[in-house]
This record gives C-alpha cells, structure tokens and sequence, in this order.
C-alpha cells in the first residue's frame, strides 16, 4: 500500500512517522505480489509473459505501466480488455483476500504513538482501497493522515505525497522519515529532502534501489527505538542531499 526518526520531528512512509515536536505508514500489506500475479496467469494465458524488468514500473506508482497494453502488443492484435480485465480483478480479489498485515506494522504505529510521534500513510493507490485495507486490519485508529493518489497530481516517484502528508502532519519535510518496499517511493522521499528507511517486499528485493538511510528485512526486525537510535548520529543536522528525481 502502497509511507519515525530520532529526528526532532519525523514522518514514517508509505509508512511515516513524525515528531510533533510527529509520524506516518504501504509497507502494511503485501498488494503488489497478488496483482503481479494475477497479470502473470492472463499472460500466461495468452502464451506470453511479463517480467520484473517491465512490471518494475508498475511498483509503488500508477500508470507506469500499462500491463493490458503491453499484452495487447505481444499478442499482436485486439485483446477482449473487459474479459482480461475482469480475470485479473478477480484473481486479485482471490490472492488478496486474508493478506495479513505485514510483520511488525502495528507494533511500530503503536510504538510511534506512545513515544508521541504522528502517524500518516501515503499512497499511489486510490483513497477507497487505502482506506478499505486500513480499515479491514483495524490500524486506521492509529493513523494522524491518509493521503492517497485521488489527493495530487503526481504520485511517486514524484516527491507530492509525501510533501502533502508532512503539510497535513504540520512538519517540515527535513524532519520526516518515510518507510517504503518500493524504488519509486524511495525515490520521492528522497526527492522531498526526507531520510527513507527501505523494507523491500518479495517482489522490489531485486530490484535496484537509490541510496536510502536504512535497510529492514521487515518492520520487525528491530523496535523503533533501536531504528531511531540507528538513526540518529545523522539526526541532527537536515540533509542537503535529497535526491531530485
């Protein structure tokens, strides 16, 4: 979905986090490897394939790229796009139904909370399936802000999100710190000038990322007093090397 820092104020990204002196949350539930996979079995289908190195594009952002296109192109003629359409909103549903929450999200929103840090997410995705994910897992109570694609003109890699969640948290940009699983959001916390913590999902683990604070396995792999505390020789001064991507 597709969002906390020893910083005197911080976001957290797709996941974010701030000090309100504040904080923020799509590193919450793996999305991405249903619909990848939903489009690789209408692919297969049609005895044709798509890869990483296309699909890539699609991670983190909207419109990319257009996978009904692409297949429309291999095939060398007129696909029926409401059938191949409605396949994959179905395979999706299927493959998303019961995803869990991803390991250590609501602790780290809970423990953002109690160390007094506001909480946002920021997404490429639409506010309804935001919002509906959100809610599904019962976390929205323990978000400040929810800014999804239906809020900016531009959406990741494009640092706009972001720069909105730290406005609606009331932070500077300087003193967020975003959790992301994908490139292309790393890319815009970087660009909005924020420190960026890199959780890679299954799908975005290969992928080339830019040069980010931190990397996790996965949220729980340390508490986040230790991530900040990690954080936090580099802390104290703003960077002045936000990537403008």
């Amino acid at each position: 979905m597709p969002g906390c820092g020893r910083i005197p104020q911080r976001v957290a990204g797709s996941t974010a986090t701030a000090r309100a002196r504040s904080s923020r949350a799509r590193t919450i539930v793996d999305t991405e490897t249903p619909i990848f996979e939903a489009w690789l079995a209408a692919y297969r289908r049609r005895g044709r394939s798509v890869g990483l190195g296309e699909w890539q594009h699609a991670l983190g952002t909207h419109g990319g790229f257009d996978p009904l296109e692409h297949l429309e192109a291999l095939v060398g003629g007129a696909l029926d796009r409401e059938a191949v359409l409605a396949e994959v909103k179905e395979a999706t549903a299927k493959g998303c139904d019961g995803q869990p929450l991803l390991p250590g999200v609501e602790a780290l929103l809970r423990d953002a909370r109690s160390l007094g840090l506001r909480r946002a997410v920021a997404s490429s995705s639409s506010c309804g399936w935001v919002e509906g994910w959100l809610a599904r897992h019962g976390i929205r109570e323990l978000l400040d802000v929810v800014v999804a694609r239906d809020d900016v003109r531009k959406v990741k890699p494009d640092p706009e999100l972001f720069l909105l969640a730290a406005s609606r948290l009331g932070v500077p940009a300087r003193s967020c710190l975003v959790f992301e699983d994908s490139p292309n959001g790393m890319r815009a916390a970087l660009s909005a000038g924020m420190r960026c913590v890199a959780v890679p999902n299954a799908l975005t683990r290969p992928l080339a990322r830019p040069e980010v604070d931190l990397v996790l396995g996965s949220l729980a792999e340390r508490p986040l007093v230790a991530i900040l505390e990690a954080l936090a020789p580099a802390a104290t001064l703003p960077r002045q090397d936000a990537a403008a991507r």
